[in-house]
């Protein structure tokens, strides 16, 4: 499913990530999905802290970096970084508790 990387509920811009595993690697296809107040066309995508382009809730990763979208009406989302790695250890993307049980995965 998709993974928000900001708390329910707040009333913010959020960085919506599918497949939901961290970390995002290149190899997995990335989606990433701005979701926030106002229309899909103000959104504004910035890439390694510098603004990249503008319009459309939605964008596929094709490059390393990281990753964050502006909404108007709601803000600055959290960063999102992507990797190119050849071996990478990951994690479910859900929100964790001491003691919660979880699911690793080495990916190569």
């Amino acid at each position: 499913g998709w993974c928000p990387l900001s708390p329910t509920g707040a009333q913010t811009t959020q960085l919506l990530v599918e497949p939901a595993w961290r970390p995002a690697v290149l190899w997995d296809r990335v989606t990433l999905t701005c979701q926030g107040s106002g229309t899909a066309s103000a959104t504004t995508w910035y890439k390694d802290g510098k603004r990249s382009w503008q319009g459309g809730d939605h964008f596929i990763v094709t490059e390393s970096g990281i990753y964050m979208c502006y909404r108007p009406g709601s803000g600055i989302s959290p960063s999102m970084s992507d990797l190119d790695a050849r071996l990478v250890l990951q994690v479910s993307a859900q929100e964790l508790l001491e003691g919660d049980t979880v699911t690793l995965r080495c990916r190569r």
